[in-house]
């Protein structure tokens, strides 16, 4: 699925490297990894007291624009949690 505007931008608003927030109500560590030159991305985020796992690879491609791809959960999952994120001061 090619990603949106919406989730490009709160994708990129989330700092490279390790950090914590919450989204949806729910706090979360979050890692962004840039792999590839920056032209391919990950994202993994896990609950804090909790059992939520979120899993997103990102591809930018100069052909099909930026690729979402989930591991093992739905496209409507991490684009909320992504839309969501709000990173501690």
């Amino acid at each position: 699925m090619t990603a949106s505007d919406a989730f490009l931008t709160a994708f990129f608003a989330i700092p490279a490297g390790t950090s914590t927030g919450q989204s949806n109500g729910k706090r979360y560590t979050v890692s962004r990894t840039e792999l590839a030159g920056g032209k391919s991305l990950k994202l993994v985020a896990d609950e804090l007291g909790g059992g939520d796992y979120i899993s997103l690879n990102l591809y930018l491609t100069r052909n099909n624009g930026a690729l979402l791809r989930p591991c093992e959960m739905s496209v409507q999952k991490v684009t909320d949690f992504v839309v969501g994120w709000r990173s501690d001061p």
